[in-house]
């Protein structure tokens, strides 16, 4: 069973940072590609980046490289999304989510987390 359980998003003021983790288990860890996406207030979900499960290499949107940053724990089988330089912009819910293959089309991704709340005050 897939499994994916968003955690870690709060309050922060402008220029601050936040770590969201998106626990799992084996299965989702070793078998899926988990991506991180946001979505807005009244705007479309947006992918955020991707831990791809073949290579198990890790890529953030070109425009929020430099401040996002994905990273992973083998052990604890938990994908980390690091935000740092936070802007009100980036205010939204994220998710996890996990399909076959890493891609920033959300509709592609089978299993969702439910989602944790950032919200950066300016």
């Amino acid at each position: 069973e897939v499994q994916l359980v968003e955690s870690g998003g709060d309050l922060v003021q402008a220029g601050g940072s936040l770590r969201l983790s998106c626990a799992t288990n084996k299965f989702t860890f070793d078998d899926y590609a988990i991506a991180w996406f946001r979505q807005a207030p009244g705007k479309e979900r947006e992918g955020v980046g991707c831990k791809a499960s073949n290579d198990g290499n890790s890529y953030v949107q070109e425009s929020l490289k430099g401040r996002f940053t994905i990273s992973s724990d083998n052990a604890k089988k938990v994908i980390y999304l690091q935000m740092t330089s936070l802007k009100p912009e980036d205010t939204g819910v994220y998710y996890c989510a996990a399909a076959v293959g890493c891609s920033t089309a959300w509709d592609l991704y089978e299993h969702w987390g439910q989602g944790t709340q950032v919200t950066v005050s300016s």
